[in-house]
């Protein structure tokens, strides 16, 4: 199997000649203030076999850039709809929304279920969103290579349960901005970080027992994000300092190829 980053939390996997995409979007306006298309997203080398959605944020779950990329009748995997009123699913009507008028083959999943679909296994398994909505993170396993994607999940205790029962992973790819949300509607503000930081995707990934760990949930330099949404200043150079030669920064853009050891891979010799 191998793996591309496709900007923000988006990743492509490539397998048996299949193609698999997690948080795939193409327009993040709903976070970015000043945001216009552009190289930092970019799409997936070809049609798609399977989509799954960690969460229905509108930064991870864009139906209308999924219409355009997935094979006719691919499947949509994602957790359940928020329960509560509008007001409580503030933050995931908008995904909903298109969701249905794209009429795509959205399907919920329980954690800890796995869906066999041609050459993936795909696990959906817990994790903890940073305002309270419904958020699953994903284990993908395919040639005998397993990844872990975070999503934008905050530490939390389920790290020890996942890896018990899927350790090791050949890689995991997880948020490493650990934004601080003040935002007007959620206050007082949460003295916990939204998503996780470089030290703690750090240990979030030796817990994991990961062969390498790539940091996802950022784009240093690009437009400003919402009002009340501060981020590390350059997650990067954090995760490397934290997480050694475990660390693996991609470009958008860029494969990782998990068949063979990289030089400098924590597991070889």
């Amino acid at each position: 199997m191998r793996v591309r980053r496709l900007g923000w939390a988006g990743l492509e996997a490539e397998a048996g000649g299949k193609r698999l995409v997690i948080d795939y979007v193409r327009d993040i306006s709903p976070l970015f203030t000043g945001w216009k298309p552009g190289g930092w997203l970019t799409g997936p080398t070809g049609r798609v076999d399977v989509a799954l959605v960690t969460h229905l944020h509108r930064d991870h779950t864009d139906a209308t850039a999924l219409a355009e990329v997935l094979a006719p009748g691919a499947p949509v995997l994602r957790p359940a709809p928020g329960p509560g009123d509008e007001v409580d699913n503030m933050t995931t009507l908008l995904a909903e929304s298109e969701l249905t008028r794209h009429r795509l083959a959205a399907a919920v999943v329980d954690t800890w279920s796995t869906r066999e679909i041609g050459p993936f296994r795909v696990t959906a398994v817990p994790a903890v969103d940073g305002l309270g909505d419904p958020q699953v993170n994903w284990v993908v396993e395919a040639d005998g290579q397993r990844i872990f994607h975070g999503g934008d999940t905050m530490f939390h205790g389920y790290w020890w349960l996942i890896a018990r029962r899927f350790s090791p992973f050949d890689a995991v790819f997880l948020p490493a901005n650990g934004p601080v949300v003040d935002a007007p509607h959620l206050q007082p503000p949460s003295p916990v970080l939204a998503a996780l930081d470089p030290e703690q995707a750090a240990v979030a990934a030796r817990i994991l027992d990961a062969r390498y760990v790539v940091p996802i949930h950022y784009e240093p330099g690009q437009p400003d994000k919402i009002a009340g949404y501060v981020e590390v200043a350059d997650p990067e150079k954090d995760l490397r300092e934290h997480a050694g030669e475990r660390a693996r920064v991609l470009a958008v853009g860029d494969w990782l190829d998990l068949t063979t050891p990289e030089p400098g891979d924590h597991r070889c010799g």
